[in-house]
C-alpha cells in the first residue's frame, strides 16, 4: 500500500522531509477520532485494532511518537492498548492538552496540580443545566482536570451546544476556566491549556525537523497552526485529517487546512503503516 499524495504543495514538501529525514521527523496524533472511532460513551472508546501494530512499526524508524489528547494521560494508553508494546518503548502521551505526560520508558504520569477553578465549575455544573433546561441526553464527562459537556445523545447535538455554549461560558469565565467546542460538545478548562500549546513544548526540547500531526475536530486546529507556523519558518509539516466514517462531514475548518484527509482511524492506521514500510524499504 503506497502513501495517498497530498493535495497541497506544502504537504507534498512536508511528505517529503518525513521521508528524507525519518529520525528527525515527529509523528503527533490525537486519540479519540483519530486512533480510535467517536462512541457515544467516550469511557467504551477504543484503539481501532491495528493501531498499537502500526505504531511499533513506524516509531523505532522516526524521532519520536507522541499522542496529544484531552483525555487524561492514563486513560489514553488503557484505552489504546500502548502500554508494553514492543517498539513503542519511547513513546509519549500528552494528556490534558498537555497537564499531564506519561512516558512508556517510566510507565508513569507526571502532571501539575489541577486548576482549582475546576472543582468549583464541577460542583455548580449539574444545577446549571438543570436551570437551563438541556436537552434530554445532555450528560458530563468528568476528566479530573476539565469538564465536558456531551450533546451526541440529544435529539438535535449542534443545537444544543448553540443553546448552552453562553451560559457555559459564563460559568466558566467566573472561574477561571474557558469553553473549548467540539464535535457535538464544550468543554470547560484551564487557559493556556490546548493541543498547539502541548505540541510545541514536546517538540522544544527536541532537533528541529519534520513534524506529522493528525486529528479530527476543533481543538486540533491549534497544534495544526503549530505545525503551519513551522512551516512558515522553514521546517517540513504534513497535516493530516481524520474523516468521520459514520456519515457525518469533517469538520470543515480541519479538512480545509489538511494537507491529506483519510477515511477515520483506518484511514489513519493505513498511513502510518505505508509510512513504516516506505521509510523501512528506504534505509
Amino acid at each position: 500500500m503506497g502513501i495517498a499524495e497530498p493535495r497541497t504543495a506544502a504537504g507534498r514538501d512536508g511528505l517529503a522531509g518525513v521521508l528524507a529525514e525519518p529520525e528527525r521527523t515527529v509523528v503527533a496524533l490525537d486519540f479519540d477520532g483519530t486512533l480510535a472511532p467517536i462512541v457515544p460513551d467516550p469511557d467504551r472508546a477504543r484503539a481501532l485494532p491495528g493501531v498499537a501494530a502500526a505504531l511499533s512499526a513506524l516509531a523505532p524508524l522516526v524521532g519520536a511518537v507522541v499522542v496529544v489528547t484531552g483525555r487524561p494521560a492514563a486513560k489514553a494508553v488503557e484505552y489504546g492498548g500502548l502500554a508494553g508494546v514492543p517498539g513503542l518503548e519511547h513513546l509519549t502521551v500528552l494528556g490534558h492538552y498537555g497537564a499531564e505526560r506519561w512516558e512508556a520508558g517510566t510507565g508513569e504520569v507526571t502532571a501539575p496540580e489541577v486548576h482549582p477553578g475546576v472543582a468549583a465549575v464541577r460542583a455548580e455544573l449539574p444545577a446549571l443545566l438543570e436551570r437551563e433546561d438541556a436537552p434530554a441526553g445532555t450528560w458530563i464527562e468528568d476528566k479530573d482536570r476539565a469538564l465536558a459537556v456531551h450533546t451526541r445523545r440529544t435529539p438535535d447535538p449542534d443545537a444544543a451546544v448553540a443553546r448552552l455554549r453562553e451560559p457555559l461560558a459564563a460559568l466558566a469565565a467566573r472561574h477561571g476556566l474557558l469553553v473549548e467546542p467540539g464535535r457535538m460538545v464544550l468543554e470547560l478548562r484551564p487557559p493556556g491549556v490546548d493541543k498547539g500549546a502541548a505540541l510545541n513544548g514536546f517538540l522544544a526540547g527536541r532537533v528541529p525537523g519534520p513534524v506529522v500531526y493528525a486529528g479530527d475536530d476543533l481543538g486540533d486546529l491549534a497544534a495544526y497552526a503549530a505545525v503551519e507556523k513551522r512551516r512558515a519558518d522553514g521546517l517540513p509539516g504534513l497535516l493530516v485529517c481524520s474523516a468521520p466514517v459514520t456519515g457525518e462531514p469533517p469538520v470543515r475548518e480541519l479538512a480545509d487546512r489538511a494537507d491529506l484527509v483519510v477515511p477515520g482511524p483506518a484511514g489513519v492506521v493505513d498511513l502510518l503503516t505505508a509510512l513504516a514500510a516506505r521509510i523501512g524499504g528506504e534505509r
